[in-house]
């Protein structure tokens, strides 16, 4: 059995992230550019071959313009800037990318994340690139172009003992924080199941209020490892310093699960896109964007249009 405590912040936690917020965020500029400008943003040349197969009937929301939502949820994805309105990261700098790739100049518009399916069926933008991950279920609503695996990251603390967790024997008897009702929790808890059957300790997961008490409780030795979406465990790693990674995990265990740009289903242009990608992938612009925002590890091979994505639970 794994067990649940669900641990509340204290008010100093609170106090304390609050001393500690300036210089951390200080900390994470300085290996991530969030400036407005960008001025170190990899561009790409036009793709002859992506725009020759763009449908003859596709029209784009603004003409001239490759209108894409995304959601700012955090660095290194997708972002905020400096000035509060211009959103910056990987997902606009892939998004830029595509649309160098296709002629077309860039509208980037903000979006909370659960508004994006409902703007994308009513037309509102020509495409999503905001971490969508490739499911089933979304299947049936949307095509989808994909441009990153979709990562959970398994991480320590930088002194912590543990230098690598690959299988659920690996995870056996440790202390793991991660997020209630997320996918990382129902692999956890499957990687549990096996450990118990093949005779080895339970895993314990434990449960936080927030990210801030979760770092305390990493920090403070109450638990072993923190699981949860990798790209948001690359900026705390870059922001704070003391932790460390010692593996990912596949959103799809035990298959690959990959993220996709996003594009109403039948209209024909995801075709279009997973070409631009690939192109992007073979000249290497799409590897230079992932190592700008440290994501290497989220390369994909190539991008395939519609590939198998996560089963319905």
């Amino acid at each position: 059995m794994t067990s649940r405590p669900v641990i509340r912040a204290f008010s100093f936690v609170l106090m304390m992230t609050a001393l500690t917020s300036f210089s951390a965020s200080r900390a994470g500029d300085a290996i991530f550019d969030l400036s407005p400008e960008q001025p170190g943003r990899i561009h790409a040349g036009r793709d002859e071959r992506a725009t020759a197969v763009i449908p003859r009937d596709f029209k784009f929301v603004k003409p001239g313009a490759f209108t894409v939502a995304v959601s700012p949820g955090g660095p290194p994805l997708a972002t905020y800037a400096t000035d509060a309105k211009t959103v910056v990261g990987a997902d606009p700098d892939i998004a830029y990318a595509i649309a160098d790739s296709l002629g077309l100049k860039l509208e980037l518009v903000p979006v909370a994340w659960i508004d994006w399916p409902l703007g994308l069926a009513s037309g509102k933008y020509d495409a999503v690139i905001s971490n969508v991950g490739v499911t089933e279920q979304r299947k049936e609503k949307f095509d989808f172009s994909t441009y990153r695996q979709g990562l959970h990251g398994i991480y320590v603390k930088s002194d912590s003992k543990i230098t690598a967790i690959k299988e659920p024997k690996d995870a056996a008897a440790l202390r793991i924080i991660v997020g209630a009702g997320t996918n990382q929790e129902r692999i956890l808890v499957e990687w549990n199941k096996e450990n118990v059957a093949a005779g080895l300790k339970p895993l314990e997961l434990q449960y936080y209020d927030d990210e801030s008490a979760s770092l305390l409780a990493l920090a403070s030795n109450r638990a072993d490892v923190i699981v949860q979406p990798h790209a948001q465990l690359v900026y705390i790693a870059a922001r704070d310093k003391n932790v460390k990674s010692v593996g990912t995990l596949s959103a799809g265990w035990p298959d690959r699960s990959d993220v996709a740009i996003t594009t109403r289903k039948g209209s024909g242009l995801a075709y279009t896109l997973t070409i631009a990608t690939n192109n992007l992938i073979v000249n290497g612009t799409y590897a230079k964007i992932l190592d700008r925002w440290q994501l290497a590890d989220e390369a994909l091979p190539k991008s395939e249009t519609n590939p198998p994505g996560l089963p319905k639970f």
